[in-house]
């Protein structure tokens, strides 16, 4: 704002009044983010969806963040965070949109939160981290602005840096419930469970009304391998909220681990039923696709991902239909169906291309086609193929220095090293991978394997086998085999 020095009276008059209008919108105070809206209306319906999107209850948030804008068209941190909630892809790239098309009306505080989701989604999280920090610097004193930052080193898997920016939230807003949550999740990922305990209990002391308190807790109980105990406390979030898919999704990630498959599955058929928009509904597919593919089933499983796909395609939203293409290619790769997997890794590729979802999505796509391409090539019997595409993988994510990416670099060059049986280099590659995906500690344990290193492998194996992960693919993928080895060494 502020910037026409050469405008005519009346003009002067009309910024004048939209300046005042800020001010009064941002209430806070300058040491926090300003809420740019016309209507006082609009703020408290914003307000409104925004406390209870804070608690994970999007679904309910949306009205408000509606009415929001129906109050004031222009208002962008309405746009932004409707984005978040909205049940599809296609939802959140369009109220993404808007909110950058109105930023030239807003402070400088919310132009630069825009810019930085808008950077996290075209895979540019360096950028991201450029506009958090600076929002940082502006904000010093605002929660949300340290949440922010928090939560984008937390999907960088920087996890102390996660928690300087949370605990620093915590101290500006002892009441501010998210970086609880996101605490418990840091200190779960670093194995501190006591310290992770220690969060997910106070996050439930501050809103004991509310069922993902609950459902966080639940999950480190899960990743502790106490899934009884786990199961009551998803239970407890549904007593309070008998639609909180994340914990029908937990209860059933349960009783795969417990092997009652056919008893999960009824658990997502329940939520399945009571779904109340197609994003549950996807949600369910998928839940149950990772069923199937835990109990060996891969023909089911790729049937519920083409019920996933059917939903997307039924309202063209592009970025859905290309990760369920993607979905489905990984399952029939798991499968030893190559080709097929190839042709639906090329048309997740070609549905991105024919999209209007924006050119660096676009790249990024085309890049990660890389990937699944040279593991197509690998599992072909072609390593040099492979190797030339590794490397023109890695040079692509470094060239945008994506860290989750430049991971998946490494995780394919040890990839097609141990098909090679260099298991050194594998070992050096993996290494560099991301610890958090259980396959690649599965690959490890083979590495060391092939070296004659059992009690490496034996440890690596058993930490791969009880990984205990909500709802993930590649654990289903691999939780069976890796718990076949363990018995065997």
């Amino acid at each position: 704002m502020g910037r026409h020095n050469r405008i005519c009276q009346a003009l002067v008059l009309t910024l004048i009044a939209f300046l005042l209008l800020t001010v009064v919108a941002g209430a806070a105070g300058a040491s926090k983010i300003p809420i740019t809206t016309k209507s006082e209306k609009a703020r408290e319906y914003y307000l409104k969806g925004l406390g209870l999107s804070d608690k994970l209850r999007g679904q309910e948030s949306i009205e408000y963040f509606q009415k929001a804008i129906a109050e004031d068209p222009d208002f962008v941190l309405a746009y932004l965070n409707l984005a978040f909630v909205t049940p599809s892809a296609k939802g959140f790239f369009e109220n993404l949109g808007k909110a950058k098309t109105l930023i030239d009306r807003v402070s400088e505080g919310e132009r630069l939160w825009v810019l930085g989701v808008e950077a996290g989604v075209n895979g540019l999280p360096m950028q991201q981290r450029q506009f958090y920090k600076q929002l940082v610097d502006m904000y010093a004193d605002d929660e949300r602005a340290h949440n922010l930052l928090g939560n984008h080193y937390f999907g960088q898997q920087e996890w102390a840096l996660a928690i300087d920016q949370y605990e620093e939230a915590t101290k500006i807003a002892p009441d501010f419930s998210q970086p609880y949550n996101q605490l418990g999740y840091c200190y779960r990922f670093l194995e501190s469970y006591a310290e992770a305990e220690k969060a997910f209990k106070r996050y439930i002391e501050i809103i004991p009304d509310d069922p993902n308190p609950y459902d966080s807790y639940a999950e480190l109980l899960l990743k502790m391998g106490k899934y009884d105990e786990s199961i009551e406390s998803y239970k407890a979030a549904l007593a309070l909220d008998p639609n909180f898919v994340p914990s029908h999704i937990g209860i059933a990630t349960n009783l795969n681990f417990k092997g009652r498959h056919d008893s999960a599955r009824s658990q997502i058929d329940e939520l399945y039923i009571m779904a109340r928009n197609d994003g549950e509904r996807r949600a369910a597919h998928f839940a149950k696709a990772v069923s199937y593919v835990d109990g060996g089933n891969m023909t089911k499983a790729v049937e519920e991902l083409e019920k996933q796909y059917a939903l997307a395609e039924k309202i063209k939203d592009a970025a859905a239909m290309s990760g369920d293409l993607i979905g489905i290619g990984n399952i029939l790769f798991e499968w030893g169906k190559y080709d097929q997997a190839l042709a639906r890794y090329l048309r997740a590729v070609d549905v991105v291309k024919e999209s209007d979802l924006s050119q660096e999505i676009k790249a990024n796509t085309e890049l990660n086609f890389l990937y699944n391409s040279a593991r197509i090539a690998m599992a072909k019997g072609d390593l040099a193929e492979a190797r030339t595409k590794a490397e023109q993988y890695l040079e692509g994510v470094e060239a945008i220095n994506n860290p989750n990416q430049i991971r998946l670099a490494h995780q394919l060059a040890g990839v097609i090293a141990l098909e090679e049986k260099d298991y050194d280099r594998a070992l050096m590659e993996l290494n560099q991978a991301s610890q958090q995906d259980p396959y690649n500690l599965y690959r490890m344990s083979l590495a060391y394997q092939g070296k004659g290193d059992a009690g490496k492998a034996r440890e690596l194996c058993r930490k791969a086998a009880n990984f205990n992960a909500l709802n993930n693919v590649n654990y289903a993928f691999i939780r069976a085999k890796a718990q076949d080895l363990l018995k065997s060494m």
